[in-house]
């Protein structure tokens, strides 16, 4: 008993040291980059506003900018934790649902019936209905005559839905040229360029998301120790999976509508927490979020600085960050 209290004292001080570390990383987000600020100008733009070039860059950029960063971040990093836990596949993200296919399928074609008339906030309604309706596909084709998730159907279903949605996104992002300038911008993943309009738009889903996460730790607790033993315990795997996939399309969904296809934070994180908590879910969907936030933020902070008087889209520099964690995680396994 002594040693859990002591456990869960350590796992609360960590968890604080990463609300305060992401807090100065949102800052440094809002006053550094191409132009700098200091923490005046920050005071001034919401309480003197004055209409200024300086006022409203960190008002109507440089503050939605990192917001958004936080709020995909820990989308992302969250629905990861779910998905690895339901495919019982630790090399899994929300991308094996199909999220990014199906959103980047719809984006094009929105892009290409009505390129004139299409603003981001229409954009992110197209995103966000592509990823819902290709996860519940592959949630269909993945299920069993008992309603109940496998983990190798799920794995064929979600390689072979997003396949196709890659395929026909392609072909019709060549017959369009329009359609592949401006799906080639949103698909790079980038949280730049948005507004609180566009933060505004998707919260809403990122909240009842995340409220669905207070459901399932117990759960993802007892199913981390496979299907038999979490039946045997009296849980119900096909509610629970249910649940679990609504959660994955709400944060995922809204996270890739919002900021296009940014990967590996949703493989990254979790295994990243993993080595600090466990698998306590009650403490590592709370570590995810923090860490999730926290690397996608810094991510964009730093992308600003790699080549001189440019701005790298985040979704490029998480790609730099994420594919050495991935060959290495995977010849980890492999050795295991």
């Amino acid at each position: 008993m002594v040693k859990r209290t002591n456990k869960n004292v350590r796992l609360m001080i960590g968890l604080i040291v990463g609300i305060v570390l992401l807090l100065a990383s949102m800052l440094a987000s809002v006053l550094f980059g191409l132009q700098s600020f200091g923490l005046r100008d920050l005071w001034q733009a919401y309480n003197q506003f004055d209409g200024s070039n300086e006022h409203l860059i960190i008002t109507t950029t440089r503050v939605p900018r990192t917001l958004i960063a936080v709020m995909v971040g820990a989308s992302l990093a969250v629905a990861g934790t779910i998905m690895q836990v339901l495919t019982r596949n630790p090399l899994a993200s929300p991308s094996l649902f199909g999220i990014n296919a199906g959103a980047s399928l719809f984006v094009v074609i929105a892009l290409t019936l009505w390129s004139t008339t299409l603003t981001l906030s229409n954009l992110i309604w197209f995103a966000f209905a592509g990823a819902a309706v290709v996860a519940c596909i592959v949630y269909l084709l993945g299920s069993s005559r008992e309603n109940s998730l496998e983990p190798t159907r799920v794995a064929l279903a979600g390689a072979s839905i997003a396949a196709f949605a890659t395929s026909m996104t392609s072909g019709m992002m060549l017959i369009n040229k329009q359609s592949l300038e401006d799906a080639l911008f949103w698909m790079i993943g980038s949280v730049s360029g948005r507004s609180m309009a566009h933060f505004e738009l998707v919260f809403p889903y990122i909240v009842v998301g995340l409220l669905g996460c207070v459901l399932l730790p117990k759960a993802l607790n007892v199913m981390a120790l496979g299907d038999e033993n979490a039946r045997g315990l009296g849980v119900q795997l096909k509610y629970v999976q249910f649940l679990g996939v609504v959660v994955v399309i709400l944060l995922a969904g809204s996270a890739v509508a919002s900021a296009g296809p940014i990967a590996f934070v949703g493989l990254i994180v979790p295994h990243l927490c993993r080595a600090i908590t466990g698998n306590d879910h009650r403490w590592l969907l709370p570590y995810c979020a923090v860490v999730g936030a926290l690397l996608l933020v810094t991510a964009d902070t730093l992308s600003r600085f790699i080549i001189t008087g440019k701005e790298i889209p985040v979704g490029i520099a998480m790609a730099i960050i994420g594919v050495p964690f991935l060959v290495a995680v995977a010849r980890r396994r492999g050795r295991a």
